[in-house]
């Protein structure tokens, strides 16, 4: 049996191998198909790459057209934000004692639905909230909560509750005669007639307000905490709020023309120190004179 020469066998496969490479004739079936093969790969990725580039001119044309978007949701100029922003200090500080939907705790915090933004600045911004211990009055300290949390806390309670809302404006542009008979009429039987606060029942005290702001008797007079009623506007307008405080506000920087004002607290103090001061003097000088003599 002859066995085939390799030499001529290796020429025969390449030649196989090569007809398979090929390509095939233009105008042939075969060639029509690869064509079409081709075009529809091409029309493909050019969909492609037209849909990247619209997405990518989108998002640059978005950007450069509306750069508002990303100042909007800023926590201080979004109200969205603020409140949102307000409900997680709540969670945080407050939810304790006033619930998860402002209603309260017995025995542990009031409701806060209606008390409005005026009830939260004036809580808040004096340091009585959040409170330290249950005690018969919340005492004023240092507050905790920096002034655009407390604006955030503001905005939360007021969305979620609603209630008394701060004023705007010149809060002293009222009549300061006017607002020193309301003040006596309505203030002065537990502030004093100086505004310096004085001792009321069951270990409760009405505050000095010789620290208070404008914008807090406001919200103290809208709010009405501990014992002190609340004066709505249907009991003091808007105009008889801004003369009380106009004359709160005077008093602390009116001179003493008669001398000692002995911290203006009334004819009790200035009757003690007359008795301390001019008797004790008096005897001292009868005691001194007696050991001359």
């Amino acid at each position: 049996m002859s066995t085939p020469n390799a030499s001529s066998v290796a020429p025969a496969e390449g030649r196989r191998r090569g007809l398979r490479r090929l390509r095939p004739e233009a105008g042939t079936p075969a060639a029509a198909a690869r064509d079409r093969r081709r075009s529809k790969r091409s029309r493909r990725l050019a969909n492609v790459a037209g849909l990247m580039a619209a997405l990518v001119l989108t998002g640059v044309g978005y950007s450069a057209l509306a750069p508002g978007a990303s100042a909007a949701d800023d926590s201080t100029g979004n109200p969205s934000n603020a409140v949102e922003a307000g409900r997680e200090l709540y969670v945080r500080s407050c939810i304790t004692c006033h619930g998860s939907n402002l209603e309260g705790v017995t025995d542990r915090g009031p409701s806060l639905i209606g008390a409005g933004e005026a009830a939260v600045y004036f809580q808040v911004h004096t340091g009585r909230m959040p409170l330290v211990r249950q005690e018969a009055q919340a005492a004023e300290r240092p507050p905790i909560f920096s002034e655009e949390e407390i604006d955030q806390l503001m905005a939360y309670v007021q969305e979620n509750g609603g209630g008394p809302t701060l004023p705007s404006g010149d809060l002293r542009d009222g009549d300061l005669a006017e607002g020193g008979e309301l003040f006596r009429l309505n203030c002065a039987q537990c502030h004093n007639f100086t505004g310096q606060g004085g001792a009321l029942s069951s270990g409760k005290r009405a505050p000095s307000l010789a620290e208070a702001n404008d914008l807090t008797i406001y919200a103290a007079m809208l709010h009405g905490p501990e014992n002190m009623p609340v004066f709505g506007d249907n009991q003091l307008s808007p105009d008889e709020k801004r003369s009380i405080i106009d004359y709160v506000q005077t008093m602390k920087t009116s001179a003493d023309p008669g001398g000692y004002g002995a911290g203006r607290v009334g004819p009790v103090a200035e009757g003690l120190v007359i008795w301390v001061a001019a008797v004790g003097a008096l005897l001292f000088g009868i005691f001194w004179m007696g050991t001359k003599a």
